[in-house]
């Protein structure tokens, strides 16, 4: 009996000790530890005016046997990536910080996907405009692959699907990487639009490249989401022109695919929703009864990255983007900042 137990206590005590080494797994090469939910980050500059902050779980939540994913989010006109990314509201923080909440919806997927390794990358450009930054740099089609090319040298992670995802003026930077090539690069598989459409050109070939690389594999999917924008006013006026807004973009869209596509469209709720390739294309367009501003909403407060990045996977809801926020209790309390930061006094 003396001896069973012993052995049982040789048993527990290896357990303990072989787990306390794993927990001790170094970090990423330039990672810092965060303070919250198992992860790590770096702060780096991976082309000109251009931030990126890079959030992954700690190396020991990696998995090897599971399929890399990251996902490149570009920031909406106007917000830092740290805002963007989210934390708390606070007495006195900017109101910015709690409207789209990108790490805590990113959070919940992966406490939910069991599939996959998931890093978040958020960036965003000096003076907080895509548009503006992509016309100070004429080359920006060749220097947004750069830039990606540079984050993706700092994950060491074997093959990484990509996902590219934006909110707002966000969207700039996607249509700079389809203007890069006449394909898209086989490790994308999945494109994410909340209400970031805006800029969407037959003339640049964007319903082409899109329509070749859909019909190229069936695990790729392209999720657009919008809201009727063409009537909400703002200050007494209109917040888009008689040809903008994502409402018409979502149209225009639709349009260019039905060349080649077959639509099937449903409503539920407040959403009209249009889908080819048996989902694999969605376009979400709310129909905004009361005319309200809901820019910001259909990311944050309806739950509407995590809708976008889970829907055709395992992990998807049958319910559309709805109020309340899922995600409260995976968001940080405090805003990432850099180390430097971190250590001033």
């Amino acid at each position: 009996m003396r001896r069973y137990l012993f052995q049982l206590l040789i048993l527990f005590m290896s357990v303990v000790c072989s787990e306390n080494l794993y927990s001790a797994e170094p970090l990423w090469n330039d990672f810092v530890q965060s303070p919250w939910f198992a992860e790590q980050y770096q702060y780096l500059k991976p082309g000109p005016e251009v931030r990126a902050i890079i959030v992954a779980p700690r190396p020991e939540r990696i998995k090897p046997e599971r399929i890399n994913r990251v996902v490149l989010f570009a920031t909406p006109n106007g917000n830092t990536m740290e805002q963007t990314l989210g934390c708390e509201l606070k007495e006195g923080r900017d109101w910015h910080f709690n409207i789209q909440h990108i790490a805590a919806q990113h959070r919940q997927w992966q406490s939910l996907n069991e599939r996959e390794n998931l890093i978040l990358v958020c960036l965003d450009a000096k003076g907080l405009s895509w548009p503006g930054w992509r016309a100070r740099h004429p080359d920006n089609p060749r220097l947004i692959r750069d830039v990606i090319a540079e984050i993706l040298k700092q994950i060491p992670l074997k093959d990484p699907r990509l996902t590219l995802a934006c909110h707002s003026g966000g969207g700039s930077f996607l249509w700079g990487f389809l203007n890069g090539s006449e394909t898209i690069p086989p490790e994308v598989d999945r494109f994410v639009f909340l209400d970031a459409n805006y800029s969407f050109s037959t003339a640049d070939g964007h319903g082409k490249k899109f329509s070749d690389w859909l019909q190229a594999d069936k695990g790729r999917s392209l999720i657009v989401m919008a809201y009727d924008d063409r009537n909400v006013l703002f200050r007494g006026k209109k917040v888009v022109s008689p040809t903008g807004g994502t409402f018409r973009a979502t149209q225009r869209m639709r349009d260019e695919f039905e060349k080649t596509f077959t639509f099937k469209e449903s409503a539920a709720g407040d959403f009209k929703v249009a889908t080819a390739l048996a989902g694999r294309i969605r376009l979400f367009v709310h129909q905004n009864p009361r005319n309200q501003i809901l820019h910001t909403q259909l990311v944050g407060e309806m739950n509407g990255y995590l809708y976008a990045v889970t829907v055709n996977t395992a992990e998807a809801e049958e319910k559309l983007p709805v109020s309340p926020r899922s995600y409260t209790r995976w968001i940080q309390p405090e805003p990432f900042t850099t180390p430097e930061e971190k250590a001033a006094p």
